[in-house]
């Protein structure tokens, strides 16, 4: 069940109708959002619900038995397996047969005939995201950053919830569960939950999935058919692309929550006017970068070592965070680009300053991490090695060849996914208290027919979030 969808509508309707003759009742709200969050998974493959519980129920013995116990040791061993268990799940299910073929490709270079059977597992959606849910509650119960859940109910929720369950953001215990644990008092934001709405169709209907289908896709699909100007601008086209899809699911499920009575953190934030490489990972997927720097970076050591140790865990921690996107060594790869790029980036900052103050350093500075992780795109974006290797040939020596897919339509949805991250701050709260004047029946209706207009401009069909795969 997609967001951008009439079943999504229909669903949401019904629940919010359900929450809405319930009102006061906080637990039968609690119980009807975890059986519309596990009708919503279901939609994809009603035997992943028992995953999901299982994972729950998991994350909800480990929290108790930490939470109960004043010995270190023991919470340690409880802890250790509760993750243990959590990443065994994740590993059968996403790196069983990514382990068996790089086994096999090994022995086929060792000489070695015999092969490993593959076991076809079907990766559930979302998994990434409820386990490290899972993981970093249990996490911060031993650390005490946060109490243990003792009601099954709310576990189950803050496991579930449909907005976040299959693509995030990344929402940590200690930020949801208190909202679990009472009413919030505050007044539904509906302006700015219709915004995000309105503004998340805009930027997945539309300017993702045109420039999916216009130019990505068979640019990607058969790099070796086309010079380098039309590499160049696909290879710009995904960089819009991906943060126009990733960014509009996360803007959605802000607001879905949002209309049900619960906060969302920020998960984007105009990534791509970066300055630094580590400024865009404190803009981009801010909830996975977080976790990454909490639970991975600083555990391994952080900066206090040294700097060669800074330098290792930096690596450690991208390319660990690139394997945890996809089951391939285009991912690793990936991912040692951005570890290899905030190294130097850290090497250099004795004689970089941490931002360039001139304009020009400015733009010099945009336009080299721009690029960076723009050529690192297309590793994560390539089926595979071997176009991305071809890609990257052809996009060095094929500048004597015509261009092909500069389509005026193309390059406008890309020069506005890019102009778009340079609006000033705070641009979307002043739109916002301006329609708050504007009456809900006014706004539900325009709202209904932007949408209705965004659907019939966006291209036939609705393609799947790129970050449901993860």
């Amino acid at each position: 069940m997609l967001f951008p969808t009439l079943d999504f509508l229909l669903f949401f309707l019904v629940m919010a109708a359900a929450l809405a003759a319930l009102d006061g009742r906080f637990a039968a709200k609690k119980a009807v959002l975890v059986a519309a969050s596990y009708f919503f998974y279901a939609q994809w493959d009603w035997r992943f619900c028992f995953l999901l519980a299982g994972s729950t129920a998991i994350s909800y013995i480990a929290g108790l038995l930490i939470g109960a116990s004043h010995n270190p040791a023991r919470r340690r061993v409880v802890l250790s397996i509760g993750i243990a268990l959590h990443l065994i799940i994740l590993g059968t299910f996403k790196y069983l047969d990514f382990l068996v073929l790089s086994a096999n490709q090994l022995a086929h270079m060792l000489g070695l005939e015999h092969e490993l059977p593959f076991f076809e597992v079907l990766l559930p959606v979302g998994i990434s995201f409820f386990t490290f849910h899972g993981i970093s509650y249990i996490t911060d119960v031993y650390r005490g950053d946060v109490a243990m859940c003792r009601q099954p109910l709310d576990m189950a929720l803050y496991m579930s919830f449909f907005p976040q369950l299959v693509a995030g953001p990344i929402v940590r215990a200690a930020y949801f569960l208190p909202q679990l644990a009472r009413p919030s008092g505050e007044p539904i934001p509906v302006v700015a939950a219709l915004m995000l709405i309105v503004g998340g169709m805009v930027k997945k209907v539309i300017i993702a999935n045109y420039l999916a289908t216009g130019l990505v896709d068979p640019v990607f699909a058969a790099p070796d058919n086309y010079g380098a100007p039309d590499l160049l601008l696909a290879t710009y086209g995904y960089a819009v692309q991906i943060y126009c899809d990733f960014s509009a699911y996360t803007d959605i499920a802000i607001a879905v929550a949002a209309l049900c009575g619960f906060r969302f953190p920020r998960n984007f934030n105009q990534p791509y006017r970066a300055q630094r490489l580590r400024e865009f990972w404190q803009r981009w997927h801010i909830s996975l970068s977080t976790w990454l720097r909490d639970y991975l970076y600083k555990p391994l050591g952080g900066n206090r070592y040294g700097r060669l140790n800074t330098y290792r865990n930096l690596m450690i921690t991208m390319l660990l965070g690139g394997i945890w996107h996809g089951a391939a060594w285009k991912f690793v790869m990936w991912g040692a680009l951005h570890g290899g790029g905030l190294a130097f980036e850290r090497m250099s900052q004795p004689w970089l300053g941490q931002r360039p103050v001139s304009l020009v350093g400015r733009v010099v500075s945009w336009l080299i991490v721009f690029h960076f992780v723009c050529f690192a795109w297309i590793f994560f974006r390539a089926e595979d090695f071997t176009v991305a290797s071809v890609f990257i040939r052809r996009l060095a020596s094929g500048w004597n060849e015509p261009m092909q897919q500069a389509q005026p339509a193309m390059v406008a949805l890309i020069a506005i996914g890019i102009a778009g991250q340079f609006l000033p701050p705070g641009s979307f709260e002043r739109v916002g208290l301006a329609l708050a004047r504007v009456p809900y029946w006014g706004l539900g209706a325009a709202t209904g027919i932007i949408l209705a207009a965004i659907n019939a401009l966006g291209p036939e069909g609705i393609a799947p979030f790129i970050y449901f795969r993860f």
